[in-house]
């Protein structure tokens, strides 16, 4: 079932929009090459940053942005610095692909001769993506239409790198599939000696197209066709190219297997101009391999292997595909892997030897850079609390221990931004009760470079949130123990019985339950819901991804519908037996796989819960993408009795309770199909519901004017309607 996607469901809940707010704190910055300095926007200009005195100097001012003839200077989305400085390319009046910004313009601004240009002038308005210099900085590359193109940028000059590109046979970027479920956006790399580019290819030709009418923008209904593979379907298939710039000759790497029957979710050069280092993954994803590919013949060679009765995750670094954890020496980088049954880090060479970084009884929640000159490894990590997370170091040469640097007098989360060279970190804090605040540290003493701005002298000036949030502890009957939140009324009386609502989500790709600013709070209830009477819970059980080990993450696999649904269940009848809590008045909601789950809920305890909204819903499990579902749940040609035991639409005739359905019809992601087979199945057995479709928006229902307001309050009306606020 669809994974939360916290950046972009922009109206999923206020924690999604507190969290997106605290993450940008930590990575607004933009670190400079192997240096102690950074940039980031200022009032529309990039200003440079030098650590540790913060030397501030405008590199880019609004008059070197702004085009001859124009009256106001380039409004940047994002930007990239050559790797000599002296360059900056500039992403501008972009367009969304799918859910991201990435189509747009590209300028390049000379920082030495005050030159601004446009790259790709002769192809039509915001239809580039991914431009990047090479690394002599001397040509742009960039994709156009699914085809590469370089272009010199003295001479002007613009030479296709391929030609044969279609909307179903893709160079440079990825499919629908591989962007929503690998974060795979970007699809070629540049070579260090600035020769060659690698790029991916795919060959969409045999995935079957889905569509999706737009009754409303003209008399006539229009079909929008999204290239889409279907749980059960064969993947793309998929290859791996090295282009030689003066040739536009493709020479492609031999990586063994069938390309339809495999992914390939991360490539990148092997620290040199001769070699690729290659991902693959089969169809099931329980297996990982890693070859090493030689640019010039294509042949390749298997060095490191990986499997797991459930699944192997991808290995990305942040949300995207791009980069390879490196050591200076090229033969050696950074790994993750869950292989003693908790997720740690690894030295990994291109022989295939390895060396265990981290040890002991917790997890790695991320892995956020290295000081190789100082033997030091950062990574995230809370071994007491899953709630939480904190900085710890170690010893790139395994013989060290870890060793916590966040301050143990700020409980909650932590998130850094590290310098290229490990030296300095943006460091952003939050917690339930305080709002995101961040600081610049140095490393490894996790000092602030300046006291009186620091996170610690912000907290002793203000006081924390009034919120009556509680972190709990429930162990079920089947002897889980979940992690939860509960926000209790503001005035609440233990001798009074109150109506409790239920924010759900419970699949692999995200949890609810951390100590954050913004968790607790519901952006779809208009009003507050402490205040009017609601006590407000959220429970992370088995499959979601806390830092609680591999068992607990996997042992959703081939379960989802059922683990996760159980779990859900025997913590809400725990809580249930507290005498404040009204058991006549008990509401669950979710978006997305918290959709699924809402409808899981409903119809398999209807003796639990009284009202369900459910938005966005995978309602049968057949209907989504492939690479998430068979991730997750298997291949359903070998075990289709999984995909029927966890979709909601099996369970629809047990419906008891209140239910509104809520999705859009223009969602391209978990298909309006599933609104109208669920409707169809609860029109069998004379179930009598509500339900809402959103017109043409998509999976986030947050597009055309008014749609944010009316949604909230058709969420706010239904809640009070059906499950009334207040203590009896």
């Amino acid at each position: 079932m669809k994974k939360l996607r916290l950046l972009c469901n922009l109206t999923i809940a206020a924690l999604l929009l507190f969290l997106s707010t605290f993450k940008s704190l930590a990575q607004k910055i933009q670190w400079d090459k192997n240096s102690s300095s950074y940039t980031n926007l200022e009032k529309g200009e990039i200003v440079r940053v030098t650590l540790p005195d913060k030397q501030k100097k405008v590199v880019a001012s609004s008059e070197l942005l702004t085009p001859k003839g124009a009256k106001n200077p380039l409004s940047i989305r994002s930007y990239d610095f050559s790797e000599d400085n002296q360059k900056v390319m500039i992403f501008t009046n972009t367009k969304k692909v799918w859910r991201y910004h990435t189509r747009g313009d590209y300028w390049v601004l000379n920082l030495v001769t005050k030159e601004l240009k446009q790259i790709g002038k002769s192809f039509p308005e915001s239809s580039l993506m991914f431009a990047k210099f090479s690394p002599n900085g001397q040509k742009a590359a960039y994709v156009c239409k699914h085809n590469i193109y370089v272009e010199d940028l003295s001479a002007n000059q613009v030479k296709a790198l391929t030609s044969n590109g279609t909307t179903k046979l893709i160079n440079g970027t990825f499919d629908w599939a591989y962007e929503e479920e690998f974060s795979c956006k970007d699809g070629f790399r540049w070579s260090p000696d600035s020769k060659s580019i690698a790029y991916w290819q795919i060959d969409a030709n045999t995935i079957k197209d889905f569509y999706m009418i737009n009754n409303t923008d003209s008399i006539y209904s229009k079909i929008i066709p999204v290239e889409y593979p279907k749980v059960g379907q064969k993947p793309s298939a998929c290859r791996i190219a090295v282009v030689n710039i003066a040739t536009a000759k493709s020479v492609w790497m031999k990586i063994p297997g069938d390309p339809a029957n495999n992914y390939i979710p991360k490539m990148e050069w092997a620290a040199n101009s001769s070699e690729l280092v290659v991902q693959q993954l089969p169809r099931k994803q329980n297996e990982t391999k890693l070859f090493l590919c030689n640019a010039a013949s294509g042949e390749a060679k298997a060095f490191y292997t990986e499997t797991d009765k459930a699944w192997v995750d991808v290995n990305n670094r942040g949300d995207d595909a791009i980069g390879w954890d490196w050591l200076k020496n090229g033969k050696d980088f950074i790994w993750s892997s869950e292989k003693d049954g908790w997720k740690h880090l690894f030295k990994i060479g291109k022989d295939g030897k390895e060396t265990l970084l981290t040890t002991g009884a917790y997890d790695v929640i991320s892995f956020l850079g290295f000081d190789e000159e100082g033997n030091n490894l950062y990574f995230t990590a809370s071994p007491e609390n899953a709630t939480q997370q904190y900085l710890y170091k170690t010893t790139l040469d395994g013989n060290g221990k870890a060793e916590r640097l966040s301050s143990i007098d700020q409980l909650g989360t932590h998130n850094y931004n590290i310098s290229s060279n490990g030296k300095y970190a943006q460091h952003s804090f939050s917690s339930s009760l305080y709002s995101p605040s961040s600081e610049q540290i140095s490393l490894p003493d996790h000092k602030p470079l300046n006291e009186n701005e620091s996170i610690k002298a912000r907290l002793a000036r203000i006081k924390p949130a009034r919120r009556n949030i509680e972190f709990f502890q429930v162990t079920t009957e089947d002897n889980v123990t979940m992690d939860g939140w509960m926000v209790k009324p503001f005035d609440f009386d233990s001798t009074k019985k109150y109506p409790i609502v239920f924010h759900v989500y419970t699949e692999p790709a995200g949890a609810t339950v951390k100590d954050s600013y913004g968790y607790g709070v519901n952006s779809l209830y208009i009003g507050d819901m402490a205040k009017e009477g609601y006590i407000y819970v959220s429970l992370d059980g088995r499959g979601t991804p806390s830092p609680k080990g591999r068992e607990w993450r996997k042992s959703i696999y081939r379960k989802i519908g059922q683990v996760n649904i159980r779990d859900q269940a025997m913590a809400a009848k725990q809580l249930l037996k507290r005498a404040y809590i009204d058991s006549s008045r008990v509401a669950v909601w979710g978006w997305s796989g918290g959709g699924s789950t809402t409808l899981n809920l409903l119809f398999q305890y209807p003796e639990i819960y009284k009202v369900g909204i459910a938005v966005a819903a995978v309602a049968n499990q057949l209907t989504y993408d492939n690479i998430y579902q068979e991730r997750y749940m298997g291949v359903p040609q070998e075990n289709p009795e999984d995909f029927v035991k966890g979709s909601p639409i099996t369970y629809a005739k047990n419906l008891q309770g209140k239910l509104l359905y809520i999705h859009g019809t223009g969602d391209d992601n978990v298909h309006y199909q599933n609104a109208e087979m669920l409707i169809n199945e609860l029109i069998k057995y004379n179930k009598q519901f509500q339900v809402m479709p959103y017109p043409n928006r998509t999976h986030s229902i947050s597009e055309g004017e008014g749609t944010d307001l009316h949604l909230a309050t058709l969420f706010t009306n239904y809640l009070k309607q059906n499950c009334p606020p207040g203590a009896r």
